[in-house]
């Protein structure tokens, strides 16, 4: 490239200094008067001045063309090396060069921002890329998640999903650490945002990295009560052991005193004491042992097994699940409607532990159906693959829908709304997916639906 730059300076000079000669001499021809010297130099002045003003024109125009091609991603520009005039050969190398040049940096570019964009949506934190009003300059795939959107270009499309986000991001400022809940379509999200900015070509941008913290705070909240339960069992069958053990030892002695008094012929006022003790200590004793019972029930909330994961086919396991279900309750009208896709869908899970939570959601939605007395109860079973490959299950039923106010508490620990019921159903079945690596959450809608993810 040295070389060629080298030898078209040395022709522009050779010009130029041309061109001066020439009007040197039409000075001091006109100055000496010497018409014809004066008419011929001027002559050949003027030549040469358009010559290399149409040089400057045909240089100028295959620039500005150049230029119009890279702009336009027009790879086909080519100049010809083969013409007869070597000025315009050497030019037209040169250009060649230069547009070579400018395509290799502008398809580096290309491949860099691809290759960026493809590490951005293989993270699991959403990142969004403002201006200071509200445009989206870039967004990863996770993000447009967490937001529930498809298309993002602009802050106030917000509005459509959670007005308060909206404001949220519009005014927030680098260095802010936020939190937020959205609700929408796909469930309850709750939003961590850290926002930092940078500066680029004269422009302040903010850098929003938004993360789901659902998990973690279901982890800890699940963790607080599973300390608590062992602390109250622990502390209850110690105290409820002795007094059950106490009062069976009570009643034998008892017993035995009876058959002796009883043939020694005791009085009535005797017996009538005796018999309130009796009864008194069968009440301690069966409520005692209830209690232990109920002790026990909860204590299984803290003692699931560690999964140990196999290959099975969806298909023929949720058909299982159904007929057992079917046989669990054999008088229900309900009917089961399954759609797995694609057909030889693999889950990689313990499928005994998920057979639990399977099971669990399918008595719940039956219960659910038969309490309201819908006429045509119907469950749906829905199985298949997302864009990030996770296998995702939905349970769904058309029988009446959570309520709202109950709907953030169904997984906590024995809360329930059924008489008679332990309330720890859907939380060891929530465990149960969290140890397996996934998540059980519920869908809110017109129908109560609940989701299992295995990632």
């Amino acid at each position: 490239m040295k070389h060629i730059y080298r030898h078209i300076t040395d022709r522009y000079l050779f010009r130029l200094f041309t061109s001066l000669a020439l009007a040197g001499i039409v000075a001091l021809s006109a100055i000496y008067r010497d018409i014809p010297w004066t008419v011929l130099s001027a002559l050949l002045l003027l030549l040469s001045i358009r010559w290399q003003w149409k040089l400057y024109r045909r240089y100028t125009q295959k620039i500005l063309f150049l230029l119009d091609a890279i702009e336009n991603n027009d790879t086909s520009i080519h100049f010809s090396e083969h013409e007869d005039i070597p000025d315009n050969r050497i030019v037209n190398q040169a250009l060649n060069r230069v547009a070579s040049i400018l395509y290799n940096v502008k398809s580096e570019t290309a491949q860099q921002e691809k290759y960026y964009e493809l590490i951005l949506d293989c993270i699991s934190t959403g990142i969004l890329v403002l201006n200071d009003a509200g445009a989206v300059y870039q967004k990863n795939n996770e993000a447009l998640r967490l937001l529930g959107l498809d298309v993002f270009t602009h802050v106030s499309q917000l509005v459509r999903v959670d007005a308060q986000l909206m404001g949220l991001l519009t005014h927030c400022r680098p260095g802010d650490k936020l939190q937020t809940r959205l609700s929408n379509e796909r469930g309850t999200v709750n939003l961590s945002i850290r926002v930092s900015d940078i500066t680029i070509r004269q422009e302040h941008l903010r850098i929003l990295a938004l993360n789901d913290i659902n998990n973690e705070l279901d982890e800890k909240e699940i963790d607080s009560w599973i300390r608590l339960t062992r602390v109250l069992t622990h502390e209850i069958m110690n105290s409820v052991t002795p007094i059950t053990s106490l009062s069976d030892t009570l009643l034998t002695l008892i017993q035995g005193n009876e058959e002796l008094k009883m043939k020694s012929e005791p009085i009535s006022s005797d017996k009538e004491t005796a018999e309130e003790i009796r009864n008194g200590l069968h009440t301690i004793s069966a409520t005692g042992k209830g209690l232990l019972s109920f002790v026990e029930n909860y204590r299984r909330f803290t003692r699931i097994p560690k999964p140990e994961p196999s290959l099975f086919y969806v298909k023929g396991f949720i058909n299982r699940m159904v007929e057992l279900a079917r046989h669990q309750y054999p008088d229900s009208r309900i009917s089961f409607r399954i759609h797995i896709t694609p057909d030889d869908l693999i889950l990689y899970a313990d499928e005994n532990l998920i057979s639990q939570v399977l099971i669990n959601l399918l008595k719940n939605a039956i219960q659910a159906i038969e309490t309201e007395g819908t006429s045509e109860g119907i469950i749906t079973l829905r199985a298949y693959c997302n864009e990030s490959e996770a296998v995702l299950i939905e349970v769904s039923n058309n029988g009446p829908a959570i309520p709202p106010e109950m709907a953030e508490h169904i997984f906590i620990p024995f809360f329930t709304t059924k008489e008679g019921g332990s309330g720890i159903g859907l939380s060891i079945s929530r465990q149960i997916m969290r140890l397996s690596g996934g998540s059980l959450s519920l869908y809110p809608g017109k129908e109560t639906m609940f989701m299992l993810k295995f990632n």
